[in-house]
């Protein structure tokens, strides 16, 4: 039986920001764990890696790749650390992070704060070659000039340590970083980050934003493809305010957690059509059970990740959605979790 449901009343009446330090800091005392063994159910291969589950850690837990080995330890599948950006950065100011215990939500304004690359390189470096998959995530640093070189600079330095790299220009608190998805910039930027990469370099995703129109995911889709990216992380915070119930619903930033979900599915389902299948699809936003993970593989997700939802559900989220995907697929007749991505379109298609 999980203690977590215990300690949260504790966790909650610390200011947000510093219960996650805390976190990370007793992390950091525990041994590394191993990482799951490969379920012959839910193993699946994505962008030629080989996943053993398909629950991943998202972007924002880890952002100065402290504790990895320790994440994968609680089950993860794989464990995505950053933003990172070429220069330390402090970050927006405090408080810029508020829990919306109501709505089981999150609100964060923290503007890529981080230690810089270098930093995090020599953490990943002295990692060796313990096992695992751990995904970089990139941004640009605020301040900089030119934010595209900001990026292929962050694909140069991380990429040896990288199991994959993310190239985040979806974060609502970086002022005009969005912009890089329009897709005239997104073009430049992922010729950028490909020349960068070169021949052998690690694969890459792109996270993109829930705030976009239909035409904005037909352009991101068709760059996207044209320009060889291997997946798309769908999706990122919100600045949108669905109904919430929170006192913190006002603050600015990005919102995610369970008022995400509908949004976050709803552009998984549009990304899915507009690239008709020819891109591995990683869902994220507001999934924090089995049932959500399920929903997303069957509207065509091959991997998921999670981060709002640890604040309420605790370590053992990881493991437990793994088990209720794993009975949702077997109950349904999938053998394996590839079967299953996408196949609610084979549903609609059999009812028309």
């Amino acid at each position: 039986m999980s203690l977590y449901p215990l300690l949260r009343p504790l966790i909650f009446r610390l200011d947000a920001e510093r219960a996650h330090r805390l976190t990370i800091n007793a992390l950091k005392i525990l041994p590394a764990g191993a990482p799951p063994a490969t379920d012959p159910v839910l193993g699946i291969r994505v962008a030629g890696i080989d996943f053993p589950n398909p629950v991943g850690l998202a972007a924002g837990f880890d952002k100065d790749a402290e504790v990895p080995d320790q994440m994968l330890g609680l089950g993860f599948g794989f464990v995505e650390v950053g933003t990172l950006t070429p220069l330390p950065q402090a970050g927006n100011p405090k408080p810029r992070l508020f829990r919306l215990a109501e709505d089981r939500a999150v609100i964060n304004r923290m503007g890529f704060n981080n230690g810089g690359q270098a930093d995090a390189l020599a953490r990943l470096d002295a990692r060796g070659d313990r096992p695992g998959i751990v995904g970089v995530n990139i941004g640009a640093n605020k301040d900089a000039a030119d934010r595209i070189a900001d990026y292929a600079a962050g694909v140069r330095a991380m990429a040896g340590v990288a199991s994959y790299l993310t190239v985040n220009i979806s974060s609502p608190n970086t002022p005009g970083l969005r912009a890089l998805q329009d897709r005239q910039a997104l073009d430049a930027l992922l010729v950028a980050v490909a020349e960068a990469r070169g021949a052998g370099g690690p694969p890459v995703f792109l996270k993109v934003a829930p705030d976009l129109t239909p035409a904005d995911v037909d352009d991101i889709a068709q760059v996207a493809i044209e320009r060889g990216i291997d997946a798309l992380i769908v999706s990122n915070t919100t600045i949108a305010r669905p109904p919430l119930k929170s006192a913190h619903a006002g603050e600015s930033g990005g919102l995610s957690g369970a008022p995400l979900a509908d949004a976050a599915l709803e552009r998984l389902r549009d990304f899915r059509r507009a690239t008709g299948g020819r891109l591995p699809l990683i869902a994220a936003g507001g999934i924090g059970d089995g049932a959500a993970a399920y929903a997303r593989i069957r509207a065509g997700a091959s991997l998921i990740q999670l981060y709002s939802a640890l604040v309420y559900e605790g370590p053992g989220l990881a493991r437990r959605i793994a088990r209720e995907l794993k009975t949702r697929l077997l109950r349904d007749g999938f053998a394996t979790l590839a079967d299953a991505v996408g196949s609610e379109e084979q549903d609609r298609s059999a009812a028309a």
